[in-house]
Formats: C-alpha cells, sequence, structure tokens
C-alpha cells in the first residue's frame, strides 16, 4: 500500500507513543520537522499573571533565543501577540504570527528593537488549555537560518493536524497549574509604576492606550479595542506622551520596557 503524502505518519505514531513520558517533547520536534521543517521550536506555558514557564526548546541558531531570559521573559512577553491570545482565551488551534499580530506590529518598537534580533521570519503556533488559566503555545519558527516564511502545504500540514497536536499537549501537560491570585491589570500596574518610577501620573485609559502602542496597534486598532473613535485616540496618545515628556514611541518604549520588566518577571 502507498502511504499518504506528506502526513508523517510514524513521526506522529512516535508523538502519540510517548504522551506523557520522557521524550515527548523531542518526538514534538521531529514531528513538527517533518510536517513543517521549523527551524527552531519553543513551548511555552502562559498564565494570568507571572513569566511564561519554558517547557522545552530547540534551535539551530543560538541567536533566536538569546534575549529569551533577559528582555522576553523578563517583561516583554507581555507585548508578544501571542501572549495576548491567552488572554483573550482564543480558541484552541494553529495560529500564525502575521495573521494575528496588531496592524502595526511591524512597525512597533517591540518588533524592532526585540523581535527582530531573534532573526525569527515566521511562527505557526499550537494553543492548547491543558488546565483551567493556563495555555501551552508551542511554536514553531522559521529564522535566518532557512532565511524565509512558513508555505502554504507547511501552513495547511498544520492545520489538518491542530487537533491532535492539542489533543496530545492537553494531555501531557495536564498537570500545569494555574497561577495563584487573580489575572493582573497590566495597563493599572504599568500606571503605577510610572508614578513610582518616574512621577508620571497616567490615568487609567492613557496606561490602557500606552500598552496597546507598545504592542503594535494603530490609532484605528487602539479605537477599535476600547470601543473610542480615532480622534479620541489621538487626544489620548498626545495626553500620554505630554505626560511623559517625550515625543516619538521609541521613546515611549524605551520609557516603558523597564517598567514592564519591574512589574516582576
Amino acid at each position: 500500500m502507498t502511504p499518504l503524502p506528506n502526513l508523517a505518519e510514524s513521526q506522529l505514531a512516535a508523538a502519540i507513543r510517548h504522551q506523557g513520558q520522557p521524550g515527548f517533547e523531542a518526538a514534538l520536534w521531529d514531528l513538527f520537522r517533518a510536517i513543517a521543517a521549523p527551524d527552531n521550536l519553543i513551548l511555552l506555558a502562559y498564565r494570568d499573571a507571572g513569566p511564561p514557564q519554558v517547557l522545552y526548546r530547540r534551535a539551530d541558531t543560538a541567536q533566536v533565543f538569546a534575549a529569551l531570559t533577559d528582555t522576553y521573559l523578563a517583561g516583554a512577553y507581555r507585548l508578544d501577540p501571542f501572549f495576548d491570545l491567552h488572554l483573550s482565551r482564543a480558541a484552541a488551534g494553529a495560529y500564525r504570527l502575521r495573521d494575528i499580530a496588531p496592524d502595526a506590529f511591524h512597525r512597533s518598537r517591540y518588533f524592532i528593537e526585540y523581535y527582530e534580533a531573534t532573526t525569527l521570519t515566521d511562527e505557526i503556533t499550537f494553543v492548547a488549555y491543558p488546565a483551567s488559566g493556563v495555555s501551552v503555545n508551542l511554536c514553531l519558527g522559521r529564522d535566518a537560518g532557512s532565511g524565509q516564511g512558513f508555505g502554504p502545504r507547511d501552513i495547511e500540514a498544520c492545520q489538518r493536524l491542530a487537533p491532535v497536536i492539542v489533543a496530545l499537549a492537553e494531555m501531557h501537560w495536564a498537570g500545569l497549574t494555574r497561577a495563584s491570585g487573580p489575572a493582573e491589570d497590566t495597563a493599572l500596574m504599568l500606571a503605577r509604576a510610572a508614578d513610582a518610577r518616574h512621577q508620571i501620573s497616567l490615568s487609567p485609559r492613557q496606561a490602557e492606550v500606552a500598552l496597546l502602542i507598545l504592542r503594535g496597534h494603530s490609532t484605528v486598532s487602539i479605537g477599535l479595542r476600547l470601543g473610542l473613535s480615532p480622534q479620541t485616540v489621538k487626544v489620548f496618545r498626545k495626553q500620554l506622551y505630554s505626560r511623559c515628556r517625550i515625543s516619538s514611541q521609541a521613546e515611549l518604549f524605551a520609557l516603558m520596557l523597564p517598567l514592564l520588566q519591574s512589574l516582576g518577571g
């Protein structure tokens, strides 16, 4: 009998056999290499408060994870589109970064100053919910090693196998526990940190606008998220810049990233 094309049956069977056992993550790596040929892989557990937990990582190029601990886990993860998926409780499944990132993400300082330094060019992430208040992201990346994004066949293969990958992840990490205490209000915490560190008094709405700017949302996108007109968003943005005594998004990022890191990684 002729095997079906590009379904990576043997690697999938190995991942199923290793579910709940040592070697499961390595078996997933082999499966992902067979179906989409990523250059790197990182498995992260997100919670409503506290930094992501790194469950596994693997990369052909060290640069990809060079700033993971000092920048991303220390606070920059709060600006990541995939963390936003966790907060919004997006449906389990496979997501491509370019499909879920804010409209101005590639012009954001987070992208320019952190993401570009990783050399990542594309990401497909499987989102699973193994326990209440916990999501596991299985992030397949393409970076400078291959120098190209995922193709249509790679994306189709990931979408086809997403229900199986999600089910395996949810069974394997069912023992993960949720964060203790309530979910953090990042905008409120950011406002308090700005006041404590720099004596900058921000209203709750100004802090929300600051956070959305840092995440890569345009004026129009911020308005849609907050139910405000673009003109009203521009007013809040002008007030924000005035109170922070800055005039650019680069200055906003330079001011706010250390505050995000001070909130606790």
